[in-house]
Order: C-alpha cells, then sequence, then structure tokens
C-alpha cells in the first residue's frame, strides 16, 4: 500500500501539500481556513486520508509527489512569509517564476537579514531540521557600527534575560573589533539583534552563511540553488 494511503494529520498533509510548516498549518487549521470533504475543520490533528478533498480557502490542495529543497541566498529587504500584507518583497517571490511546487521557507531570516535560508515541500524535512531537539547549527556574521564589547561576548555565551526570554548562544567569536561569528541552534525571533539592542550597539550587517554544513560557497545575492539528496541527508543526521 502506498504510504499516501494510510491517514495522517491534516497539518501533516497539508505541509505535504506544499502550504507551509506543520506548525504554521496548525495555525491556519485553527482560523477555520480549511475544509474537509465540504466541512471546515478547526482541530490540528484531525486524522485524513490522502484521497480526502482537503481545501485551503476554498481551493483544493494535493499532495507533493516530488519533494525539493532549495537554498537561497537572501538578500536584506525580503520578509520571510508566503504573502505580506505591507506589500513589502517577499523571499519567494525569487523562486516562484522557476518551480511549480508550492515551497515554504524553513526558518525565518528577518526583514534586513540577509543569508540562507532553505525553502521546500517536504513538510517532514522541515519540521525535523526545525525542532529544537535537531540541535541544527546556525551561523551568523556580524558587522556592527561601533565596537563590541568584551561584555557582550561573555554574557551572550554565558546566556542573558531580556523582557523575560533567556537568549544564549553556542558559539561566538570576536574577528574584530566590530566584526563577530555567532553560532545559535534554537534561534529565538531576532535573538542577536535583541542582545545588540541591549548593550546598544548597532549593526550594519547580519548575515546567515551556513546552515548545518551547508554553507555560502560562493552563492550570489538574489541567487539560489537545490541541495543535493546528500546535503538533505547531512541536515537530518546532522553530518557537520
Amino acid at each position: 500500500m502506498n504510504s499516501h494511503d494510510n491517514q495522517m494529520r491534516l497539518q501533516l498533509f497539508m505541509a505535504n501539500a506544499g502550504v507551509a510548516s506543520r506548525r504554521a498549518c496548525e495555525t491556519i487549521i485553527a482560523e477555520g481556513r480549511v475544509s474537509v470533504n465540504g466541512k471546515i475543520v478547526t482541530t490540528p490533528g484531525t486524522k485524513v486520508f490522502s484521497t480526502d478533498c482537503v481545501c485551503l480557502d476554498g481551493k483544493q490542495l494535493f499532495l507533493e509527489e516530488k519533494k525539493v529543497y532549495v537554498l537561497l541566498n537572501k538578500p536584506s529587504g525580503y520578509v520571510c512569509s508566503a504573502s505580506d500584507e505591507k506589500d513589502r518583497a517577499v523571499a519567494l517571490d525569487l523562486l516562484k517564476p522557476h518551480f511549480s511546487q508550492r515551497l515554504f521557507n524553513v526558518g525565518r531570516l528577518d526583514m534586513y537579514s540577509c543569508g540562507l535560508i532553505i525553502f521546500t515541500n517536504d513538510g517532514d524535512f522541515a519540521a525535523k531540521v526545525s525542532h529544537p531537539s535537531s540541535q541544527l547549527e546556525k551561523e551568523y556574521f556580524v558587522e556592527t557600527s561601533t565596537q563590541i564589547p568584551q561584555q557582550l561576548i561573555e554574557m551572550f555565551q554565558k546566556g542573558i534575560r531580556i523582557d523575560d526570554i533567556f537568549y544564549k548562544c553556542q558559539r561566538i567569536e570576536k574577528t574584530g573589533s566590530r566584526t563577530v561569528k555567532i553560532v545559535l541552534i534554537e534561534g529565538k525571533n531576532r535573538e542577536i539583534r535583541r542582545v545588540f539592542e541591549k548593550f546598544e550597539i548597532g549593526i550594519k550587517r547580519l548575515i546567515r552563511v551556513r546552515i548545518g554544513n551547508i554553507q555560502m560557497n560562493g552563492l550570489p545575492e538574489g541567487q539560489f540553488r537545490q541541495l543535493s539528496q546528500a546535503e538533505v541527508i547531512s541536515l537530518l543526521q546532522k553530518e557537520y
């Protein structure tokens, strides 16, 4: 029996149809935007078959047979979302002309950060590499407008609480008076920016230069390439 004939959770069906990550799909379901065989479903975790008629905003979804994994060097000024209500540039639009599949971003980079981000239509892959238990390293290069105090280095390495949120990097290395390399594992929302703001240090450039063992390797800003099967496996198995 084909695995698609087995029951699966609704959010997994949607993720494997290229809608968004499983977590984002749970929110979409709760908003009442999804129907199964003509009935609105608002409970994430509802089981469906591949043969069920699942619709998002009235449009039927279909499971993607071909899995796609794309690495984009996101430029500054682009947001990481399927669309933007403020009519800002969307990173996904750089890929849409080149892929027929519905892709979504794995993790995020804020609008003013640039560098590596992965897009896929594989919900299982996205869930596994995004989960904190994957311990997947992300490395960033940061250039500041003023000198970086040693106290920031030490406290970010040891852990610092800002507005009741605890931030702690995996590693941080000063490469110049105004530049550092930072490795994060979990990567909370705007983590690096919030820590630097705490010390009143302005960031000129924030670039993600590595995800797991996937590095920039000369990929131009705004350009993309597909990940090899070996690279996908290495991310899932944390081989670096």
